[in-house]
């Protein structure tokens, strides 16, 4: 008796989830102020993770969050319920990123000619490894600015959060075969800026 309750309750849970999700977006198509912020309070920080990801800077990637959810009234409206609502969110943050990720672009590169011209100082082992580490992870920075948008957008989701191409077809909005290719040609591009075989 207490297995069939226990099977019949995780078989009603993903459905009331589902129509509590189905009543927000109600909410938030009607303009509801009060449902902008219950999303906003769900699903920012995985928002902002992604942001943070894609640009590789606190700021911009704050930007990101805030262009996303202040578009959210207006972008709801595209929404046809084919994935989850933070998959859109998703979709909307990465549209909104392209003029973050030049704007973060311009500043790695102000900073590397700075840094070019400055001299190196005397190290010790540990300042050596860190300032390693943090030139490799220039080089990926400077190897991600040269990829296309959708390329880029593409490599962080699966990659990075390690999304499935479906999900990403999902957040795109693009086939799952264009995922793949846009991932196939970022992965070689950046095999090739990083100095690495094929």
């Amino acid at each position: 008796m207490r297995t069939v309750t226990a099977i019949s309750m995780s078989l009603v849970m993903p459905a009331a989830a589902d129509t509590a999700e189905n009543d927000l977006i109600a909410r938030l198509r009607e303009g509801e102020r009060r449902a902008v912020e219950e999303v906003y309070v769900a699903h920012h920080a995985a928002i902002r993770g992604f942001a943070r990801r894609l640009v590789g800077d606190s700021t911009a990637a704050e930007d990101i969050v805030h262009e996303t959810f202040v578009a959210l009234p207006r972008a709801i409206r595209r929404f046809r319920g084919e994935g989850s609502l933070r998959a859109f969110l998703i979709g909307v943050a990465a549209n909104h990123s392209r003029r973050s990720i030049r704007s973060a672009m311009r500043r790695r590169r102000a900073t590397e000619r700075l840094a070019a011209h400055e001299e190196l100082q005397d190290r010790t082992i540990d300042a050596t490894s860190q300032l390693i580490t943090k030139q490799l992870a220039d080089r990926l920075w400077a190897a991600l600015d040269e990829l296309p948008i959708d390329q880029r957008v593409v490599f962080v989701l699966c990659e990075v959060e390690q999304r499935t191409s479906i999900e990403v077809a999902g957040i795109m909005g693009a086939p799952e075969g264009t995922v793949r290719t846009r991932l196939f040609h970022a992965k070689r591009k950046l095999r090739e800026k990083l100095g690495e075989a094929p």
